[in-house]
């Protein structure tokens, strides 16, 4: 049995406009928290991403009964032991600020000469009746510690793609869900999905969809 729509577990409004551009294919109702009166904050106190998205999902189906997807992501960076990970948020300390994780971000990295770092992304499903699904995408860049570009957010105007020249921010929308963590991790979950017999048209689903 497939949805008739999902409720998407953030808070962060900016994530909340990406994960939605990125599952328009769907055709599907997909729904803010706000538009259930649903708060989405919880603890975040998982050791892994994966821990922390499907905390975050079965929270939400728990409060709505909406089949429901959340996100957990963040930057590694390998000369600082693959840190800050699930911290990646809060790296700074809370409440959560970017520039102030970036600040940190740029000052840990001076002195190193290993730039690479990696955004990870795990999105959790919760169903009804059964076990939580994950999906997951790499983005892998360089570290930079000139801001470039008005895009995106969080760590995206410090993370280089050598290959095009061009920080994350510096990519359209359509680029930066082409080639991102976030955006390999839906396409994970929209691929399955669709092999559930899941029609594309809003209103119009196929027979064992309530």
């Amino acid at each position: 049995m497939v949805p008739g729509r999902l409720l998407l577990a953030t808070g962060n409004v900016k994530k909340l406009r990406e994960l939605r551009e990125i599952l328009i294919p769907l055709g599907r109702a997909v729904l803010a928290p706000d538009d259930l009166g649903y708060d989405p904050q919880v603890v975040e106190d998982g050791d892994t991403f994966e821990a922390n998205a499907i905390k975050k999902a079965a929270a939400g189906l728990a409060a709505t009964g909406v089949w429901t997807l959340a996100d957990d992501s963040g930057i590694e960076a390998r000369a600082l032991g693959w840190r800050p990970g699930v911290y990646s948020a809060r790296y700074a300390g809370e409440p959560c600020d970017d520039e102030a994780n970036n600040r940190k971000l740029i000052a840990e990295l001076a002195g190193e000469a290993d730039k690479h770092v990696r955004y990870r992304c795990v999105i959790a499903l919760a169903r009804p009746g059964q076990a939580p699904l994950t999906w997951s995408g790499t983005f892998v860049g360089e570290h930079t510690a000139t801001r470039r570009g008005a895009g995106g957010f969080g760590y995206d105007p410090y993370v280089l793609i050598p290959e095009l020249g061009k920080t994350v921010a510096e990519l359209s929308a359509d680029e930066k869900h082409a080639r991102s963590h976030r955006g390999q991790a839906l396409r994970g979950f929209t691929d399955w999905l669709k092999k559930q017999g899941m029609s594309k048209a809003v209103g119009r689903p196929t027979s064992d969809v309530p």
